[in-house]
């Protein structure tokens, strides 16, 4: 089963910020390819996760590493200015982040 989970912010619910980014932290360290996640896409503020700056960084690049397919959304990296801070190899576009939402069997939004 084609799971795809999709991040569109910083952190994980809504209130304290670093609860929420610990909340994340724990959630996206228990994911990997073995659990059936195939893609993360990443929008909106969701993309600042994949920065050198990002406690979350790291745990993103490594999921990527081992096979996880992370999609941070092209036009939102720029709008944050982040391009240069980013972990990943790359940074996606539209078309393919709905392509990806299209042929998953199950969707994930935090």
């Amino acid at each position: 089963m084609k799971t795809v989970l999709v991040v569109n912010h910083d952190q994980m619910g809504h209130g304290d910020a670093s609860l929420g980014r610990k909340l994340l932290s724990a959630y996206l360290g228990r994911m990997n390819r073995d659990s059936g996640l195939e893609s993360i896409v990443l929008y909106n503020a969701g993309v600042k996760l994949a920065t050198t700056d990002s406690p979350l960084g790291a745990c993103l690049h490594q999921l990527q590493e081992g096979g996880v397919d992370v999609l941070p959304c092209g036009t939102c990296v720029d709008h944050y200015g982040i391009k240069d801070r980013m972990v990943l190899d790359r940074v996606s576009n539209m078309d393919e982040i709905v392509a990806t939402l299209q042929a998953a069997d199950k969707v994930i939004t935090l």
